[in-house]
């Protein structure tokens, strides 16, 4: 959901996703090479992003990803039952 989001944005590659996750949330949220390269394969996989081979900020190669129209359809469904969780949670913890 977090890459999706990244990428509605405008194309961008995977460290500068991973950078744009990490300086939003305030150093909250790391992604991993580990955890974002698998994320993007499976999203690519999934036909949620596309991507093409372009030179980076600092002239290196690099995969910039975009979000295609069934990516922002997931994207959707995605933020819809994360808000319905985190109504869930508030519910529980307001609960006496």
């Amino acid at each position: 959901m977090l890459i999706l989001q990244c990428v509605v944005r405008g194309a961008n590659h995977g460290y500068g996703i991973a950078q744009h996750i990490q300086r939003v949330s305030r150093d909250t949220l790391k992604i991993g090479e580990g955890s974002l390269y698998p994320a993007l394969q499976r999203l690519l996989l999934n036909d949620y992003v596309a991507a093409e081979w372009g030179l980076s900020e600092n002239n290196r190669r690099a995969r910039y990803y975009t979000i295609t129209p069934a990516g922002r359809r997931h994207l959707a469904r995605e933020k819809r039952s994360f808000d319905a969780l985190l109504m869930g949670i508030a519910r529980v913890m307001e609960a006496p």
